[in-house]
């Protein structure tokens, strides 16, 4: 492989400087950095970001190709900056077994867009019932160590137990679909003045708030980790600010539609907002974003869901829950938290690289831009404004709640292990 001198970049936001690669690796950082031969990118002041990382991703292979593939799904992670994403479970067949997720592991590699570290199902088919086969998919290829049913909550408290004390053992984390089952039945949208005036069966707080409030207990009695899966309410915040407080071992994600957009939305009647879980209200918004901020919350993860024209084209009730988000994301990040002055370039590294790759325990991802460090690296054109045209997505499905918005920032460049998977904006 070629060296390549990135040139005039500010890392992590700040000051600006050169970055050398050789091969698979960061050669040096500084200032007036030369090498002959070098490929030279002119980064202009751009934002140089180690390469991201999504603890929560939907490709749907196998099973629902029509959404996602493996291939197409990688390709949207890498125009959106990402170097890694982390692969939900709910696939048909599902990931509970060690060929599973061996599966899309190889598939993965072979994409070659960036690195898919599959999740594991907690419980057999994603019924609740019977621990999958944890222990045998940590030990696989795949080298799995976060587990979830995510769609469903593992609303069983004696199961969930068995999961956190089981993964324990490996240092694996259960990552909760936080949603009480018995009272969310036949609910559409957030509960509140919005659903009452629409006549739409409401989704209240309390179903995300009562499944925390149960882990993050099972979690200390155990002594084990937990994951809360797309934090959306303010209460939910507030729980796990006090887990926190305790020396409870438990980390959050939110997503960035739970960062910009509220149920007022839902008036339109647009099956595209249709979420699981759903938009909640202006006061949730603020209350993720500061808890983002603060350290709270950990992490933003995109829980890029795709859907097919078919799925989400038709009336609200029938319409599937979820919205693509690896090309969004740091846009919406950017506008939400950066240019709203509640983080730096520096924190958004942090929530979208180094503790996603941190919590999911992933080597070589979430690194330090620095010498000798593996050369996975995001460049943002951090001045560019320009409107949302699912159009020109490399995601095979198109239900984005932004379409015709005006979002900041673009990635024109990104590089997994020093290879470029996008060059001036487009996959390479």
């Amino acid at each position: 492989m070629s060296k390549i001198l990135i040139r005039g970049a500010k890392v992590l936001g700040g000051d600006v400087q050169d970055v050398l690669i050789d091969g698979e690796t960061i050669e040096a950082v500084g200032s007036g950095l030369s090498a002959e031969g070098a490929e030279v990118i002119e980064a202009d002041g751009k934002v140089l970001l180690p390469g991201l990382v999504d603890l929560h991703t939907h490709l749907r292979e196998p099973g629902r190709e029509d959404s996602e593939t493996v291939l197409t799904g990688t390709r949207a992670a890498a125009s959106g900056g990402y170097t890694a994403v982390f692969a939900m479970a709910n696939t048909f067949p599902v990931a509970d077994t060690a060929g599973v997720v061996e599966q899309v592991y190889r598939l993965g590699k072979e994409s070659g867009y960036c690195d898919v570290q599959p999740i594991g199902a907690v419980t057999v088919g994603l019924e609740g019932k019977k621990l999958a086969e944890l222990g045998a998919m940590h030990d696989s290829a795949a080298g799995v160590k976060v587990f979830s049913d995510d769609g469903k909550c593992v609303d069983d408290a004696v199961i969930m137990r068995r999961a956190l004390e089981y993964v324990k053992a490996f240092g694996g984390v259960v990552a909760q679909h936080a949603q009480e089952p018995r009272l969310t039945e036949g609910a559409q949208m957030n509960e509140g003045t919005v659903s009452a005036e629409l006549g739409l069966g409401g989704w209240p707080a309390v179903a995300e708030e009562s499944i925390i409030a149960r882990d993050v207990l099972l979690a200390e009695h155990v002594g084990s980790r937990v994951h809360i899966c797309h934090l959306s309410t303010a209460g939910s915040v507030e729980i796990v600010r006090w887990a926190k407080s305790r020396g409870i071992d438990v980390t959050a994600e939110v997503t960035p539609h739970h960062l910009l957009l509220t149920d007022e939305l839902v008036r339109s009647y647009n099956p595209v907002y249709k979420v699981n879980p759903p938009l909640r209200t202006e006061k949730d918004v603020m209350a993720l974003r500061e808890a983002l901020a603060d350290g709270t919350i950990d992490i933003v993860a995109t829980d890029h869901a795709p859907h097919p024209h078919e799925d989400k084209d038709c009336e609200w009730a029938a319409a599937a829950m979820g919205m693509v988000g690896l090309e969004t994301a740091l846009s919406v990040v950017q506008q939400t938290m950066v240019e709203t002055g509640l983080l730096d370039w520096a924190g958004v590294a942090d929530r979208m690289s180094f503790a996603p790759a941190g919590i999911g325990r992933l080597e070589n991802h979430g690194r330090p831009v620095a010498a000798g460090e593996p050369a996975n690296l995001t460049l943002v054109d951090a001045a560019y404004r320009g409107q949302v045209d699912p159009a020109g997505f490399a995601s095979r499905s198109r239900n984005t709640p932004y379409e015709g918005r005006e979002l900041p920032g673009r990635v024109t460049h990104t590089f997994l292990r020093g290879r470029a998977t996008v060059v001036d904006g487009k996959l390479a």
